[in-house]
């Protein structure tokens, strides 16, 4: 087990398995699985469908008619762990949305999900250390598995920031303007298949050093415990495989090459570790 393989699992897509999924402007939005175009023949008044693509067509409005299909959708049980939490589809995060789609249902049409990533860090006369989240038995994801400080999806309604203080707030009890103080360090992306379709997710994180004394404590029940490890165990027990979610390794990752705890002089696949951190 390496680094690599971590980019290798977030990113084990086929997809000769897919057809593009387009706007009635044709522009590309996603992907649907071959196997999942028998569930939107029932929607024939909203998809233009042939075995090579997907096509929306126009609409009064787009978010009134895919709230319609994937609520039914939902009825015959082809979305698990509803939100009713609205996601903005776009190609690029700051343009404007074509219209929003329930979060659960982003993966069956492989739409590009966003979210924030905050790597909480300590300095310390030992080096750095990291704040790790463990994840509450109870998630739908990754029960119990270790995750970033703070992390959540981008809801439709929020700008980065506004998300960003209101996950610090929830998951960690970090305070407004001590939030604010998280500086943004770039994007990570994967295109990672899924039972329920693909995920092409894209990843703003953001370093947040902390004070020597601030605990962080979870306020929404997501998170089980919080632990702060050295930087050095952090990066031994990602390479050895881990226990974390698959999508927050790469976080960390990024943020061990950043910090130079790895580097292309020691780690073989470093170029390839750097490439693939964006897809």
């Amino acid at each position: 087990m390496g680094f690599i393989d971590h980019i290798h699992a977030c990113n084990n897509h086929d997809l000769t398995k897919f057809v593009p999924f387009c706007a009635p402007d044709n522009t590309h939005i996603g992907w649907i699985a071959k196997t999942n175009l028998a569930a939107l023949q029932a929607y024939v008044d909203v998809f233009s469908l042939t075995q090579e693509k997907v096509t929306l067509k126009p609409q009064t409005d787009l978010s009134v008619a895919m709230r319609a299909v994937t609520l039914d959708m939902r009825e015959k049980g082809y979305f698990e762990h509803w939100r009713d939490e609205p996601y903005k589809v776009a190609p690029r995060f700051l343009d404007t949305p074509l219209f929003v789609l329930e979060r659960a249902a982003t993966p069956f049409f492989g739409i590009r999900a966003f979210g924030v990533h905050i790597n909480g860090y300590v300095r310390t006369a030992a080096g750095l250390k990291l704040w790790i989240g463990k994840r509450a038995q109870d998630r739908a994801i990754c029960p119990g598995m270790f995750d970033n400080m703070v992390a959540g999806g981008q809801p439709a309604d929020l700008g980065l920031m506004e998300n960003l203080i209101k996950e610090c707030g929830e998951e960690a009890n970090i305070p407004e303007d001590l939030a604010r103080k998280a500086q943004s360090v770039g994007t990570i992306s994967y295109i990672m298949e899924t039972d329920g379709g693909l995920k092409p997710d894209v990843m703003f994180c953001y370093d947040l050093e902390l004070p020597a004394g601030f605990i962080p404590v979870n306020t929404d029940g997501e998170t089980e415990e919080f632990s702060l490890w050295p930087v050095a165990e952090v990066a031994a027990h990602i390479k050895e495989g881990g226990n974390f979610k698959f999508n927050c390794n790469l976080v960390i990752i990024d943020f061990l090459i950043r910090h130079g705890l790895i580097n292309p002089d020691s780690e073989p696949d470093y170029e390839d570790l750097v490439r693939g951190l964006r897809r």
